[in-house]
C-alpha cells in the first residue's frame, strides 16, 4: 500500500535518496516519465491530441517538462506555457525545444493570447505550475495564469482531461487549503507517496482521481517505509480477507454479539446484524430490548435473540447482568447502535464495564494508572462501540482501560469532539493526527469516519481509505459500518485489519449501491448493507489473480 508522507517528510525521503545514489535528475526524469505514463494508460491512442503544458519555475516544472517530451516522442501535440523564465542552461527546457514543440513564456504573451488559445483547443492539461513546497497564499505570475486558465477553461463546451502533477496548483499539500484559482484536476499522478492534503478538504475536492507514481525511490529505504500512514488499497486488502474453507460450518466463522437498539431506533439493530452477516459471520446474535424484538426479529429471520431488561424501551442496567452470561460464547462484540442517551442505558454501560466501583477517580478520555479502578468488568471479547455508546463511554471514568484491548472505536467527527473535548473544526483539519494521536492516548483502534475515513491503531500505524461518496451520508450507514467490523472481528480478524478491512467494503458497497441506482442522492442504509457481497467479490477477485 502507498504511504502518505508530509512535505518535510518527502524532502527527507529525496535527500536520503540522493545521498544514495539516486540523484535529483534522475528522480525528475522517473517522475516525468512516470506522469506521462498515466495519461498514456488513459488515453492509448494519444496521437494527435493537443496537450498543453503549464510549467512553473520550480522542479515540478521539471518534471513537467520531461513528461511534455515524452508526450510529444509518443505522438502528441504538445505545447509548452511557462509561467516564468527558466535559467538558459535548463536541460530539460533545452529538450522540449530540441524537440521542436511550442514553448511560450507568460510575460512575452500579450494579453495571454497563447495561454487562451492553448486552453481552448486543449485535449489534455497537465498543470505542474508548482510543487508540494507551495504555501498560500497564491501570488504572481502563476496566480495570473491559472486565473487565466480557468477563465479560458469556463467558455469551452467540452472539458479538457486535466492532469496534476504531484498536487494540483495552487493548493496546500499539507494542509487541503487551496486558492480560488486552482484547477479542478481529473487526475492527479503524486510522486512515490501521496500528500495529506490530498484527502482533506476543500483541497481534495480539486484532486480527482489519485494516482501514485514511482520516481525511484525503493520501496525498503528507511525514510520511506518508515512511514506509519497508508492509503489502503483493494489489492493489498484482498490478502486480509477470512479463508472461506469448503469444510467450513457456522461455528468457523464465529459468533458476532450485536447488544443495539431502543424504542426509538430499532432499525440499528437490524442493521448492524445484517452487516454482520454479510461480511462472512457464521452466527449473529442481537441483543435487544424486550419492546422491540418483535419489530427486529420480523426484519433478520436469521438472527438469533437475547431480549434484555428495558425501561421504557431502552437498555436497563439489569441488561448487564442478563448479557454477561452470553459472553463466553461470543467471539466479537459490538455495544451503541440505537442505543440513545437514557440513565437507564448508561447504567446499563457502566454496569457492564464495572464501573460501579471506583476507588480514585480519574480524567475521563486518559487510560488510567493501575490502581485507578476500583474492579475490572465483566471479560468482554474483541469489542466495537459506535454511536450512542461513545456518548455514554464518556460518563465512566477511566472507560479506555474498561474496555478490552485494542478495542474499536468508531465515531464520526461530533462524537470525537464529545470522547475528546476538541472542536470538530479542529478535529477535520487534522484528520488523520488526531485519529493518532487518540488511538495511542487510548490504546483502542479509532475509526474517525467521515470523507477519507481514518484508521489509527494505538502503535501509530494509520490507513487512509481513499473514499468520499455522498451516498453513505445517510441515517444508519454508520449501523452497517460497526455491523461489519464486529462480523470480521468474529471471523478472527485483528483489530486493526478487521477496522480497516470493513471500511473499505462499507465505502466501496456505498459506491456500488449509488451506481446501481443511478444517483447517491436516493441510497439507503440496508442498501449499502445489501451491496457488501459485490464488494466483498471484487476484493475476492483481486486474490485470485
Amino acid at each position: 500500500m502507498a504511504k502518505i508522507v508530509t512535505v518535510e517528510e518527502m524532502r527527507a525521503i529525496e535527500s536520503a535518496a540522493d545521498a544514495s545514489g539516486l540523484t535529483y535528475a534522475a528522480m525528475m526524469e522517473n517522475a516525468g516519465r512516470s506522469v506521462a505514463a498515466a495519461i498514456l494508460e488513459r488515453f492509448p491512442d494519444v496521437r494527435g491530441k493537443r496537450v498543453a503544458v503549464l510549467v512553473g519555475g520550480g522542479n515540478n516544472g521539471g518534471d513537467g517538462l520531461v513528461a511534455a517530451d515524452y508526450l510529444a516522442e509518443a505522438g502528441a501535440q504538445v505545447g509548452v506555457y511557462l509561467a516564468a523564465a527558466r535559467p538558459e542552461d535548463d536541460a530539460n527546457l533545452a529538450r522540449v525545444r530540441a524537440r521542436g514543440l511550442l514553448v511560450a513564456v507568460a510575460e512575452e504573451d500579450q494579453r495571454a493570447r497563447v495561454l487562451r488559445n492553448l486552453m481552448t483547443t486543449a485535449d489534455i492539461v497537465l498543470d505542474a505550475l508548482l510543487g508540494t513546497g507551495f504555501r498560500l497564499p497564491l501570488r504572481g505570475a502563476v496566480k495570473q495564469v491559472l486565473a487565466a486558465a480557468g477563465k479560458a477553461l469556463e467558455g469551452r463546451n467540452e472539458q479538457p482531461f486535466v492532469v496534476a502533477l504531484d498536487c494540483p496548483s495552487g493548493m496546500d499539500c499539507d494542509t487541503g487549503e487551496a486558492a480560488e484559482e486552482t484547477l479542478r484536476a481529473d487526475l492527479t499522478v503524486t510522486l512515490a507517496a501521496a500528500k495529506p492534503g490530498l484527502f482533506r478538504f476543500p483541497g481534495a475536492e480539486r484532486v480527482g482521481e489519485l494516482s501514485i507514481a514511482d520516481i525511484g525511490v525503493p520501496e525498503g529505504q528507511a525514510e520511506l517505509a518508515g512511514a506509519a500512514v497508508e492509503v489502503a488499497s483493494a489489492a493489498a486488502l484482498a490478502a486480509w480477507l477470512p479463508s472461506r474453507p469448503r469444510d467450513a460450518h457456522k461455528g468457523t466463522f464465529g459468533r458476532a454479539l450485536v447488544v443495539a437498539g431502543s424504542v426509538n431506533f430499532p432499525g440499528a439493530a437490524v442493521l448492524a446484524g445484517l452487516a454482520a452477516y454479510r461480511v462472512g459471520a457464521g452466527l449473529v446474535t442481537l441483543g435487544v430490548p424486550s419492546a422491540i424484538h418483535a419489530i427486529a426479529a420480523a426484519q433478520l429471520p436469521e438472527a438469533t435473540w437475547i431480549i434484555l431488561p428495558h425501561e421504557l424501551g431502552v437498555l436497563s442496567g439489569g441488561a448487564a447482568d442478563v448479557l454477561r452470561q452470553e459472553l463466553e460464547s461470543a467471539e466479537a462484540l459490538l455495544l451503541g447502535p440505537g442505543f440513545g442517551q437514557d440513565p437507564a442505558t448508561a447504567a446499563f454501560l457502566a454496569r457492564l464495564l464495572g464501573a460501579e466501583e471506583v476507588s480514585h477517580r480519574g480524567r475521563i478520555g486518559f487510560v488510567q494508572a493501575e490502581g485507578e479502578v476500583g474492579r475490572a468488568g465483566t471479560r468482554l471479547p474483541p469489542t466495537v462501540v459506535d454511536a450512542d455508546g461513545l456518548k455514554l463511554l464518556v460518563k465512566i471514568e477511566g472507560w479506555p482501560a474498561r474496555l478490552p484491548a485494542a478495542a474499536v472505536l468508531t465515531p464520526h467527527p461530533g462524537e470525537m469532539s464529545v470522547l475528546t473535548g476538541e472542536a470538530v473544526a479542529d478535529i477535520q483539519a487534522d484528520r488523520i493526527g488526531t485519529a493518532r494521536r487518540w488511538a495511542e492516548t487510548w490504546g483502542h483502534v479509532v475509526v474517525l469516519k467521515g470523507a477519507f475515513t481514518v484508521v489509527a491503531a494505538p502503535g501509530g500505524e494509520a490507513m487512509v481509505l481513499p473514499f468520499a461518496t455522498p451516498a453513505l451520508a445517510r441515517a444508519g450507514t454508520g449501523d452497517v459500518l460497526a455491523g461489519a467490523i464486529v462480523g470480521l472481528l468474529a471471523q478472527g480478524l485483528p483489530a486493526f485489519e478487521a477496522a480497516v478491512l470493513a471500511a473499505f467494503m462499507h465505502a466501496r458497497a456505498g459506491e456500488i449501491a449509488a451506481a446501481g441506482l443511478g444517483t447517491s442522492a436516493s441510497v439507503l442504509a440496508s442498501e449499502v448493507a445489501d451491496a457488501l457481497p459485490e464488494a466483498i467479490a471484487e476484493l475476492e477477485a483481486l486474490r485470485r489473480r
